[in-house]
């Protein structure tokens, strides 16, 4: 056993994958049932060698990894309480994890961050729950903004070894995620079309994850879906399951502020789903409206 409770990897399994619904950056400094969800997470996998994140929030116009042997902590994000700036999430790098990576990848370019990025709130409010003692190698890799979704697809397939050499592959989004429609007044209901989309897509994700990119042509898809960049991470993971030939499975759902879905899936993981009357979320979590739009905020 490892000091952390939990068992490390069995040589040559393959290491459980999965999906956030990250949500508020808040979310790193509270705790309800989205967080308990994520700690049931790590507690119910073996303890992984590295961690792949692979984050809304680093969508830019290139495949690259971070590959820089202390990636900093960003505080991508505006009008939230100091307390949030103030956390710091120091996990090392690993330039091994960043080349495998890139191996990985071929033909598929992958470049070498070394400098530029760092570990972003897509990752950090996230891993903070699931590693709090971030002493595990962590490594992001970005969304190319300019690829077609079945790039995306295709390149979350192309990383499925890594899984069996002790690496957590990890996707932080939302499946639903539209800051325009956020509505404080429901922090924790969703509007009818997103628990449609949302409830669509998890149809198609615990039975034929290959199928992800069929949503596109839902008919609540604009309205969840305005930007892709939330939604992409969930095509990778998509594409992991498709290579081993499982679906996903819920590990915890639910929607705040009318337009975010926080449904979590894993792959090859089991813990215990949080049940819903769980402490939940406030519209204490986000900033004040008037002082920052809620679509400034770059939740």
């Amino acid at each position: 056993m490892t000091e952390a409770g939990v068992t490390p990897p069995t040589p040559g399994a393959a290491m459980p994958a999965g999906f956030i619904g990250h949500g508020s950056p808040m979310n790193a400094l509270e705790h309800n049932r989205f967080t308990a969800a994520w700690r049931a997470v790590a507690a119910a996998m073996p303890r992984p060698r590295a961690i792949l994140a692979i984050s809304a929030h680093w969508y830019i116009g290139s495949t690259a990894v971070t590959a820089m042997p202390r990636p900093r902590t960003i505080h991508d994000f505006f009008g939230f309480p100091d307390a949030l700036f103030a956390v710091d999430y120091p996990a090392p790098g690993s330039l091994e994890l960043a080349e495998a990576v890139v191996s990985a990848a071929h033909p598929v370019w992958v470049g070498l961050d070394h400098d530029s990025w760092g570990l972003d709130h897509g990752t950090w409010s996230v891993l903070c729950h699931m590693y709090p003692q971030a002493d595990i190698p962590v490594v992001q890799l970005s969304i190319d903004a300019t690829k077609p979704f079945d790039y995306h697809l295709d390149l979350g397939a192309r990383l499925a070894p890594l899984r069996r050499d002790g690496v957590l592959i990890l996707g932080s989004g939302n499946i639903v995620h539209n800051l325009r429609r956020m509505d404080p007044n429901r922090p924790d209901q969703g509007f009818d079309w997103a628990q449609r989309f949302d409830r669509d897509a998890r149809a198609v994700l615990t039975a034929t994850p290959a199928a992800v990119l069929d949503l596109a042509r839902h008919d609540d898809y604009t309205l969840a879906v305005p930007t892709p960049d939330h939604f992409l991470p969930a095509v990778f993971i998509a594409g992991l399951a498709a290579a081993a030939e499982a679906p996903l499975e819920v590990l915890v759902d639910g929607c705040v502020y009318g337009s975010l879905s926080m449904t979590a899936y894993g792959l090859g993981v089991h813990p215990a789903v949080v049940p819903a009357a769980a402490d939940t979320v406030t519209a204490a979590d986000l900033p004040d409206p008037a002082a920052t739009p809620l679509e400034s905020s770059n939740l």
